[in-house]
């Protein structure tokens, strides 16, 4: 038995123990939600809510946020968020629609999101989206349920996530239900659950633009949501970390990990993915991915600079 042990168990030092941990998870929790900045508050104290982490991609707005708008229930509270950044665009579509907006002088992708959700204390479940994700029709309903039939079957989901394309994960379930993995193959080589930067789904834009059905092989994310919703309610736990910029988690696994950590001195990105990820497979409470929900990510960083022309150039494809 170590120290730690010894103390945590001895009946002397026990009390004492949990007191300081206590007041360690306090100070945690104070350090990852004070701020400086503006938070616009137009929410209706609905269970649900949606935060959409943004600022860096203004080119991808109209139909990043208009696909937001056009697919979005109306039992959900919007709030968009911006870190280190205010945005006047931003701000105005915030008005035109009625939906909150938040931005910190802290550059923290953690930070802005732990505020955005002690902003709104009745929200029992919560949609995370970055700025690079196409919805699709019936998102957020097809989301929620697949939730409730992982929890009425053998499992305790911590988030569940969508199809996504340009995934680690969802791509080479999208090619295995298409049947296209030889497709693939001949231009890519042997594709492979993983989500290493050296991958090329997260590496090559030529990859990321096949996926985004250049070429006429991989359907419009519009067609696949809509033929995959036709062939069942399958929700399967994902063997891999993942990339969480398209999740659904209730609020009380959030407050379980004493919030997302913010990293002093960095921008934390990357810091919520694994944390997420990280609690999760070490409290069983898996990962899930609905394959009846398909949506669109734009790129991954090496592939961004390619990805914005190829928007630019398509924009009929994402709008």
């Amino acid at each position: 038995m170590n120290m730690k042990q010894f103390i945590k168990k001895n009946p002397v030092t026990q009390k004492w123990y949990l007191k300081m941990k206590k007041l360690k998870e306090a100070y945690e929790k104070k350090e990852r939600t004070s701020f400086h900045g503006k938070f616009i508050d137009r929410k209706k104290n609905r269970e649900k809510m949606c935060m959409v982490l943004a600022g860096y991609k203004e080119f991808s707005y109209p139909a990043v946020l208009g696909r937001l708008k056009k697919f979005l229930d109306e039992d959900i509270d919007v709030c968009i968020i911006t870190s280190g950044k205010w945005s006047d665009v931003i701000n105005e579509i915030c008005e035109i629609n009625g939906w909150s907006y938040l931005s910190t002088k802290e550059n923290d992708v953690s930070l802005v999101q732990n505020v955005a959700i002690i902003k709104h204390p009745r929200a029992k479940y919560i949609f995370k989206l970055d700025e690079d994700i196409f919805l699709t029709e019936n998102y957020f309903k097809k989301m929620f349920n697949a939730y409730e039939k992982a929890c009425s079957e053998n499992y305790n989901p911590g988030v569940i996530a969508p199809l996504i394309p340009i995934n680690g994960f969802g791509y080479l379930r999208i090619l295995d239900k298409l049947g296209i993995v030889n497709e693939y193959e001949k231009r890519f080589g042997k594709p492979k659950y993983s989500t290493t930067p050296k991958d090329p789904i997260q590496s090559n834009p030529a990859v990321a633009k096949f996926m985004w059905g250049e070429g006429g092989i991989v359907p419009t994310i519009d067609a696949l949501n809509e033929r995959f919703e036709k062939l069942g309610k399958d929700v399967i736990a994902c063997p891999i970390r993942f990339s969480i910029g398209a999740i659904f988690f209730e609020r009380t696994i959030w407050e379980d990990m004493n919030y997302f950590r913010v990293v002093k001195g960095t921008n934390s990105l990357g810091v919520d993915e694994a944390d997420m990820c990280n609690f999760c497979c070490f409290n069983s409470r898996p990962l899930m991915v609905t394959e009846n929900t398909v949506v669109g990510h734009l790129s991954f960083g090496p592939q961004n600079e390619e990805m914005k022309k190829y928007y630019e150039q398509h924009t009929d494809v994402f709008i």
